[in-house]
């Protein structure tokens, strides 16, 4: 595969060393961002060694949230960094996975397109992910293509050739290699090791990439000696050593590396100029986080409690959320199915909100009902997001309407009453074209999945909070409210205050003479960043802190 000459991007490509989850994405989002600062235009792409084709299907206990695109892919997590940091948008040619590399080049197999030739690794393999690369070519200034996993893993050897193979093609002037690693503080000795960085750029090294810039992730400063030390046993220059030390908010990151003066080594290397950066609004955002005038609690009743990343985009949006009222949120994850009994429903007490996040799956799904319930009857502000909204749907079907035997039939589907069913016939809002769903087929197969439009009610909670009635919010969901029913839970105090254009999809849902109740059918944690909180959180953070009085 040849490059052609008529390059417009310019590309760095980050990698990781020692262990996983060291926080490439964020120092990927962070690096952009201070490269937005100074005028350039940046995009993303990340890499991921696993052979699933998507991460749609996988456990968020094993990988965390599954983030959605406006063109509905079904990306990683480090996709929402990347937004939430930038302005870049992303999209389905932003996350490969080796799954869908390799369906790419077997399909091609298949029908004859290698001629009858041998298919290997290098170099069909690597081709195809060079081909997935440079499709971000002249698309903005710089391109950050982040390398899922560790160094040395075995899956990710094809995407490491890939990459060592296009800094021969592109040349020194158009790409750029960051390493991220370790360099641990052991508290027992009071010292700081470099060994597991020099082993990893030695295992980088062996792989025929010399790193540009390291960036060492650290709970302490690195003194200049040490720095020096490790920029003479991993061949880079001691200024061309990041130390990247632990903070107390993610959005502190560009800050912290624009100290470190990552963005200039980077500029000096690509052979960019441009005038210093503006870090004024970073700089507002984190004395906001630093210093809130005000502290409210939310409930957060999910199924994934033990980890924060399954919700990521979700727990930062109700940062966002805070931010934008001057407030810090104290987050209590509660599991749903601890809320079945009195006892569990003790927890929820001295919270200010509740909050029912999305997921799939039966587990913890009574309790979660009765979280809503809870909060009905309190007068607590509720906030139900995708399965959050359909179970607000049933719990007012149950307990307002007197339809006893609500259900949806995700869980129940032999329910008397399906208030939310599975549509196998639909308009898509998107396409205004009629879809025949086969709900027997592949997971996923029957998902709304993306970007769809929404009209909102005028004088609705929904309508106020956006200041307007026409939005746009991407969906990740194969359920939807039966309309059969909507004419009953009408009269018992629902109100639809947001449809597809067509009205046959119903979006938004809010209680009549509840002081803040809403439920929405798509995902607007995906919309949402620190310094342009999604309106839906502020208005709920400012509903608990109204609460809270």
């Amino acid at each position: 595969m040849k490059v052609s000459c008529s390059r417009k991007t310019k590309f760095i490509f980050i990698t990781g060393g020692v262990l996983s989850s060291l926080g490439k994405g964020l120092s990927a989002a962070s690096i952009g961002a201070l490269l937005e600062a100074r005028g350039l235009t940046v995009t993303f792409q990340k890499l991921d060694p696993y052979i699933n084709v998507d991460p749609g299907t996988m456990n968020p206990f094993q990988h965390g949230e599954v983030y959605v695109t406006d063109d509905g892919a079904e990306t990683d997590l480090d996709m929402g960094h990347y937004e939430r940091f930038t302005n870049a948008v992303m999209g389905k040619r932003n996350n490969y996975t080796s799954g869908r590399i390799y369906y790419s080049v077997i399909m091609k197999e298949r029908r004859g397109e290698y001629l009858g030739g041998t298919v290997q690794v290098i170099p069909h393999i690597t081709d195809a992910i060079k081909e997935a690369v440079l499709q971000l070519d002249g698309s903005a200034d710089i391109a950050l293509v982040e390398i899922g996993g560790t160094v040395g893993d075995i899956e990710g050897l094809p995407f490491i050739e890939a990459i060592r193979q296009l800094r021969i093609e592109l040349g020194r002037e158009y790409s750029l290699f960051i390493h991220l690693t370790l360099v641990p503080y052991i508290r027992s000795a009071g010292e700081v090791k470099t060994k597991p960085t020099q082993h990893s750029v030695k295992e980088l090294l062996a792989s025929g990439i010399q790193p540009d810039i390291l960036v060492c992730r650290t709970e302490v400063p690195l003194a200049g000696e040490l720095k020096q030390k490790i920029a003479l046993f991993c061949n880079v220059a001691a200024q061309d050593v990041i130390a990247a030390r632990d903070v107390e908010s993610i959005y502190e990151l560009p800050l912290s590396f624009r100290e470190e003066g990552v963005d200039d080594r980077i500029l000096e290397k690509l052979g960019i100029w441009t005038g210093a950066p503006n870090l004024q609004p970073w700089q507002r955002l984190v004395h906001t986080i630093r210093h809130p005038k005000a502290e409210v609690s939310i409930a957060v009743t999910g199924k994934y409690v033990d980890l924060r990343e399954s919700y990521k985009s979700l727990h930062e949006a109700l940062i966002h959320g805070g931010i934008a009222n001057d407030a810090r949120v104290d987050l209590r994850y509660i599991s749903a199915e601890d809320l079945d009994s009195d006892e569990g429903l003790a927890r929820l007490e001295g919270c200010h909100g509740i909050l029912a996040p999305g997921g799939f799956g039966s587990r913890g799904m009574e309790g979660k009902i009765h979280a809503v319930t809870y909060a009905r009857e309190q007068g607590l502000p509720f906030f139900g997001i995708c399965l959050g909204m359909q179970l607000a749907v049933v719990e007012i079907a149950r307990n307002l309407a007197g339809i006893t035997g609500a259900h949806s039939v995700e869980f129940n589907a032999n329910t008397v009453d399906p208030v939310i069913y599975l549509m196998t016939e639909w308009i898509d809002s998107r396409t205004g074209k009629t879809e025949h769903r086969d709900q027997h087929s592949d997971l996923g197969g029957t998902m709304r999945l993306g970007a769809c439009p929404c009209v909102l009610k005028a004088g609705s909670l929904a309508a106020a909070a956006y200041g307007k009635t026409e939005i746009s919010e991407r969906h990740r969901h194969r359920y939807e409210f039966n309309n059969a029913y909507r004419a009953r839970l009408e009269q018992a105090g629902l109100i639809v205050s947001g449809a597809s254009p067509d009205g046959k999809l119903v979006e938004i849902i809010e209680l009549a003479g509840h002081p803040w109740f809403l439920g929405c059918q798509f995902h607007p944690e995906f919309r949402s960043k620190p310094m342009q909180p999604h309106p839906l959180f502020r208005d709920f953070i400012r509903a608990a802190l109204r609460q809270k009085g």
